[in-house]
């Protein structure tokens, strides 16, 4: 299947080829006539299947459409794209604005996100805007600034619907949906399906069709797995070992908090690597300098929260690496596929460590989640200690992420410390 059999217009045509995509991916095939003919659409798509595209693309067509055939008034914003997080509204703001750049007539994208002065925004909504793309929060700001009216959205994305819910902003939802018109088609995409997902989902929808799809296998495929079994006081000395043996150009460094980003990011520095920390207390123009030194090779290592893990394009990202193990098993597909993008290939890289939180069997869950064994390695002169490999090489099927240790885990735990420690009375 190509682009041009799926009802697009010759313009947006144009821009998809200048775009550089060759073919459109599974979740594009199916949404994007569905978008085209009015339907609301519940999209269920994991991290790098191209979920973009697939609704900027017919919604850019629709607005067009709506906006020259004059069915609403000159400048009410005809469609609203409500994101999660900061990234995520710019890269989808940009990704907006380079397609709309070759149509024949002009649309005007509009971002707004907190995190950053409102000034600015209000300044750019003079006048009006066709598409806006916010954060639930800053949306409510500017609206209580009568900086925008939604009176006119006849289309509404809900982009990683999960992740909104997961940031608390359920109730700022409810706001806005409040403000919009009763009649709009509704597009709802999200990577996960749990239950407050799923209610949201009915109450927002009407009849949708439902297009389900886990990530193109071929995506998949392209991303090499790896465990490194190592104590937890030897990561950081590893983690330079690596960076020296494979000289990766670009590495993104997933670690469970903010201190941990600044201290990991401390130490490389200090080794003479170029690194840096981004997490989520950064302002938007640190998050958007750190971005574009790793983009631009001024830094090698970026050392990050999870709030990387969705939302962030970094083209030609050979690796990933998780310094600490993800809560989740859903997390650990968002980390990983931060690289493996756009045809590419990748490799994700997950250090392992029987005394971090129980990481053996933690990771044993993430590999039964994801339906893959990870074989475990160990690279010379950084050797785990005894206890740490006998947890990885112990047989099972895995640990519960916040299970309590059972007396019988408690009393081999106490005799293999003994035996490490103990000396050897009988040699």
């Amino acid at each position: 299947m190509s682009f041009a059999t799926l009802g697009l217009s010759p313009a947006l045509l144009r821009a998809v080829r200048e775009q550089g995509y060759h073919a459109p991916t599974a979740i594009q095939s199916a949404a994007i006539p569905l978008i085209l003919e009015g339907r609301d659409v519940l999209g269920l798509a994991q991290t790098g299947s191209g979920k973009t595209a697939a609704y900027t693309l017919p919604l850019l067509q629709n607005v067009l459409r709506q906006r020259f055939e004059q069915k609403a008034p000159q400048r009410l914003a005809l469609a609203l794209i409500l994101v999660p997080t900061r990234e995520l509204a710019l890269q989808v703001g940009e990704s907006l604005s380079e397609l709309a750049r070759a149509l024949a007539q002009p649309l005007k994208i509009s971002v707004a996100f907190g995190g950053v002065s409102i000034n600015p925004q209000m300044m750019a909504l003079r006048g009006g805007t066709d598409v806006v793309v916010a954060t639930p929060g800053r949306l409510l700001d500017l609206l209580e600034h009568r900086a925008l009216s939604l009176g006119a959205v006849n289309h509404l994305v809900l982009d990683e619907a999960d992740r909104l819910l997961d940031l608390g902003f359920s109730e700022e939802l409810q706001a806005v949906l409040a403000k919009l018109p009763a009649r709009r088609q509704n597009l709802f995409f999200s990577a996960t399906f749990p239950l407050a997902v799923e209610r949201l989902a009915a109450g927002l929808l009407r009849n949708p069709a439902r297009v389900e799809l886990a990530a193109e296998p071929q995506r998949a495929a392209a991303i090499t797995q790896r465990a490194l079994v190592v104590d937890e006081s030897r990561r950081t000395p590893l983690l330079r070992h690596l960076l020296a043996q494979e000289g990766w150009p670009r590495v993104l460094v997933f670690v469970a908090s903010r201190y941990a980003t600044e201290h990991v990011s401390d130490k490389l520095w200090k080794a003479g690597i170029k690194a840096a920390a981004l997490h989520g207390e950064l302002s938007q123009g640190g998050r958007t300098r750190v971005l574009e030194a790793l983009k631009n090779s001024e830094v090698q290592v970026l050392v990050a929260t999870d709030v990387a893990a969705r939302g962030l394009d970094i083209p030609n990202l050979p690796v990933v690496l998780n310094y600490d193990l993800p809560r989740s098993a859903t997390d650990y597909t968002h980390r990983i596929g931060r690289t493996g993008r756009a045809g590419e290939s990748g490799l994700a890289l997950s250090f392992i460590s029987g005394q971090l939180s129980n990481g053996e069997a933690h990771f044993r869950l993430i590999e039964k989640r994801q339906g893959q064994r990870v074989p475990r390695e160990q690279i010379a002169g950084f050797e785990p200690s005894s206890l740490a490999l006998a947890e990885a090489e112990r047989s099972g099927n895995g640990g519960v992420k916040g299970r309590r240790k059972s007396k019988k885990d408690k009393l081999r735990e106490a005799a293999a410390l003994a035996a490490v420690s103990a000396p050897d009375i009988q040699r």
